[in-house]
């Protein structure tokens, strides 16, 4: 694709400035060059999609957690895009002992040391950590 071609159809994204990304082109002699794109409509649209999922995935762990059926580590673990196996790895834990702090009665025999270990996973103080941000 020439540099000139690279699309710039895009969309506001929540009401915000469009999305940026920078994608690799040709230049007119050859030459790869990187070119700043809003993107094209259809990208727009499934990225639309794909984070409207990813709110609503966030919601519903939110009303679980407000249900007393997961802990706010799994909120925040959904937040930020991450799994089971990725949050074990940050921490430094086993698999099966981050699904156990997943839930509530796991979450809530935390000692200080291991919620500031995943308070500093997801780069936020152990009271963020407790109340889900305040959300």
């Amino acid at each position: 694709m020439q540099a000139n071609e690279v699309p710039q159809e895009g969309l506001p994204y929540k009401g915000r400035d469009k999305v940026k990304k920078v994608v690799y082109a040709t230049t007119q002699d050859g030459q790869y060059t990187h070119v700043n794109s809003i993107g094209w409509e259809a990208e727009n649209v499934a990225m639309r999609q794909a984070w409207q999922e990813v709110e609503d995935t966030l919601q519903q762990v939110a009303a679980a957690v407000q249900e007393g059926r997961l802990s706010p580590l799994a909120w925040w673990m959904h937040k930020c895009l991450m799994d089971v196996g990725l949050l074990a790895k940050y921490a430094s834990k086993w698999r099966w002992t981050v699904k156990k702090h997943l839930k509530p009665k796991g979450f809530n025999k935390l000692s200080n040391a291991d919620l500031e270990t995943y308070a500093r996973v997801f780069r936020i103080s152990v009271s963020e950590l407790k109340n889900m941000g305040g959300a």
